[in-house]
Protein backbone atom coordinates (compact mmCIF):
# COMPACT_ATOMS: atom_id res chain seq x y z
CA UNK A 1 0.00 0.00 0.00
CA UNK A 2 2.91 2.31 1.12
CA UNK A 3 4.46 2.45 -2.33
CA UNK A 4 0.82 3.42 -4.22
CA UNK A 5 0.96 6.66 -2.13
CA UNK A 6 4.06 8.02 -3.66
CA UNK A 7 3.78 8.25 -7.34
CA UNK A 8 0.63 10.55 -6.33
CA UNK A 9 3.76 12.79 -4.97
CA UNK A 10 5.52 12.89 -7.56
CA UNK A 11 7.66 16.25 -8.57
CA UNK A 12 9.56 14.60 -11.17
CA UNK A 13 12.12 12.96 -9.52
CA UNK A 14 13.72 9.93 -10.07
CA UNK A 15 17.64 9.15 -11.60
CA UNK A 16 19.37 11.07 -9.65
CA UNK A 17 22.15 9.39 -6.61
CA UNK A 18 22.43 9.84 -3.42
CA UNK A 19 26.00 9.57 -1.82
CA UNK A 20 26.70 10.05 1.63
CA UNK A 21 24.33 12.69 2.33
CA UNK A 22 24.29 14.45 -0.89
CA UNK A 23 21.53 13.89 -4.04
CA UNK A 24 22.40 14.62 -7.27
CA UNK A 25 20.67 14.46 -10.53
CA UNK A 26 20.21 15.99 -13.83
CA UNK A 27 18.32 18.50 -12.09
CA UNK A 28 18.60 19.14 -8.57
CA UNK A 29 21.64 18.99 -5.97
CA UNK A 30 20.71 18.87 -2.02
CA UNK A 31 22.20 17.34 0.99
CA UNK A 32 20.06 15.84 3.02
CA UNK A 33 20.21 13.79 6.28
CA UNK A 34 19.11 10.09 6.57
CA UNK A 35 15.90 9.33 8.68
CA UNK A 36 17.16 7.14 11.23
CA UNK A 37 16.85 3.44 12.15
CA UNK A 38 13.92 1.46 11.45
CA UNK A 39 14.00 3.07 7.72
CA UNK A 40 14.34 1.60 4.39
CA UNK A 41 15.48 3.60 0.94
CA UNK A 42 13.38 2.63 -1.37
CA UNK A 43 13.59 2.12 -4.99
CA UNK A 44 10.65 3.90 -7.10
CA UNK A 45 13.03 5.44 -9.98
CA UNK A 46 10.99 8.07 -12.21
CA UNK A 47 8.40 8.60 -9.24
CA UNK A 48 11.18 10.45 -6.58
CA UNK A 49 13.97 11.76 -5.55
CA UNK A 50 14.30 9.67 -2.11
CA UNK A 51 11.91 7.62 -0.46
CA UNK A 52 12.14 5.72 2.87
CA UNK A 53 9.53 3.10 4.50
CA UNK A 54 9.58 1.87 8.18
CA UNK A 55 7.48 -1.04 7.95
CA UNK A 56 6.97 -1.40 12.11
CA UNK A 57 5.04 2.47 11.56
CA UNK A 58 3.32 1.94 8.25
CA UNK A 59 5.00 4.74 7.06
CA UNK A 60 6.52 6.63 4.08
CA UNK A 61 8.87 9.70 3.79
CA UNK A 62 9.82 11.25 0.41
CA UNK A 63 11.83 13.97 -1.33
CA UNK A 64 11.46 15.40 -4.56
CA UNK A 65 12.98 18.35 -6.64
CA UNK A 66 11.85 20.15 -9.78
CA UNK A 67 13.38 22.89 -11.16
CA UNK A 68 12.48 25.40 -13.89
CA UNK A 69 12.99 28.58 -13.11
CA UNK A 70 10.03 29.30 -15.56
CA UNK A 71 7.75 28.43 -13.31
CA UNK A 72 6.86 30.52 -10.36
CA UNK A 73 3.51 28.74 -8.98
CA UNK A 74 2.62 29.95 -4.90
CA UNK A 75 3.53 27.48 -2.45
CA UNK A 76 -0.66 26.93 -1.64
CA UNK A 77 -1.00 25.86 -5.28
CA UNK A 78 2.06 23.00 -5.20
CA UNK A 79 0.93 21.50 -2.26
CA UNK A 80 -2.78 21.39 -3.67
CA UNK A 81 -0.81 19.52 -6.43
CA UNK A 82 0.30 16.96 -4.19
CA UNK A 83 -2.86 16.29 -2.68
CA UNK A 84 -4.23 15.33 -5.81
CA UNK A 85 -6.11 11.65 -5.50
CA UNK A 86 -6.62 12.30 -1.53
CA UNK A 87 -10.36 12.82 -0.78
CA UNK A 88 -12.19 13.53 2.60
CA UNK A 89 -8.94 16.19 3.43
CA UNK A 90 -8.89 17.81 6.97
CA UNK A 91 -6.20 19.91 7.38
CA UNK A 92 -5.27 20.32 11.02
CA UNK A 93 -2.88 22.96 10.65
CA UNK A 94 -0.81 25.39 7.61
CA UNK A 95 2.24 27.27 8.48
CA UNK A 96 4.80 29.08 6.83
CA UNK A 97 8.01 27.62 8.43
CA UNK A 98 11.80 28.21 7.56
CA UNK A 99 13.89 26.01 5.65
CA UNK A 100 17.46 26.82 4.34
CA UNK A 101 17.28 29.90 5.08
CA UNK A 102 13.27 30.46 2.54
CA UNK A 103 10.07 30.51 3.55
CA UNK A 104 8.11 27.11 3.55
CA UNK A 105 4.55 25.89 3.67
CA UNK A 106 3.97 23.18 5.66
CA UNK A 107 0.61 21.29 5.67
CA UNK A 108 -0.46 18.61 8.14
CA UNK A 109 -3.98 16.66 7.47
CA UNK A 110 -5.75 13.80 7.08
CA UNK A 111 -6.87 12.45 4.17
CA UNK A 112 -8.29 9.44 2.50
CA UNK A 113 -6.52 7.39 -0.31
CA UNK A 114 -8.83 5.17 -1.75
CA UNK A 115 -10.87 5.61 1.44
CA UNK A 116 -7.75 4.52 3.43
CA UNK A 117 -7.08 7.43 6.10
CA UNK A 118 -3.84 8.48 6.33
CA UNK A 119 -2.09 11.61 7.91
CA UNK A 120 0.39 13.22 6.34
CA UNK A 121 3.14 16.70 6.84
CA UNK A 122 4.14 17.77 3.54
CA UNK A 123 6.51 20.96 3.31
CA UNK A 124 7.13 22.76 -0.16
CA UNK A 125 10.17 25.01 -0.48
CA UNK A 126 10.94 27.39 -3.84
CA UNK A 127 14.79 28.05 -3.68
CA UNK A 128 17.02 29.19 -6.94
CA UNK A 129 14.49 28.03 -9.45
CA UNK A 130 13.85 24.72 -8.10
CA UNK A 131 10.64 23.62 -6.16
CA UNK A 132 11.05 21.08 -3.11
CA UNK A 133 8.44 19.01 -1.73
CA UNK A 134 8.83 16.97 1.21
CA UNK A 135 6.08 14.57 2.62
CA UNK A 136 5.55 11.72 5.46
CA UNK A 137 2.53 9.53 5.26
CA UNK A 138 1.05 7.34 8.32
CA UNK A 139 -1.95 5.61 9.54
CA UNK A 140 -3.19 8.34 11.58
CA UNK A 141 -2.54 8.67 15.66
CA UNK A 142 0.63 7.06 17.04
CA UNK A 143 2.37 5.48 14.29
CA UNK A 144 2.30 8.98 12.55
CA UNK A 145 3.58 10.67 15.68
CA UNK A 146 6.26 8.39 15.92
CA UNK A 147 7.07 8.84 12.57
CA UNK A 148 7.04 12.57 12.52
CA UNK A 149 10.23 12.65 14.44
CA UNK A 150 12.42 11.08 11.55
CA UNK A 151 10.66 13.63 9.11
CA UNK A 152 11.75 16.48 11.02
CA UNK A 153 15.50 14.87 10.85
CA UNK A 154 15.43 15.01 7.03
CA UNK A 155 14.05 18.39 7.16
CA UNK A 156 16.23 19.80 9.64
CA UNK A 157 19.17 18.67 7.56
CA UNK A 158 18.01 19.93 4.19
CA UNK A 159 20.44 22.05 2.16
CA UNK A 160 19.91 23.18 -1.27
CA UNK A 161 22.75 22.86 -3.52
CA UNK A 162 24.21 20.34 -1.03
CA UNK A 163 27.57 22.33 -1.78
CA UNK A 164 27.78 23.54 -5.48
Amino acid sequence: MLVLVLPLFAACGGGGQLRGDVYDDSEARFRIGLPGDGWERLDVEGQNDLAWSHSGLASVIQVNSSCDPALDIPLRALTAHLLIGFTEREIASEELVALDSREALRTQLVARLDGVPREMVLTVLKKDGCVYDFALVAPPGSRFARALSSYESVLSSFEAGGGR
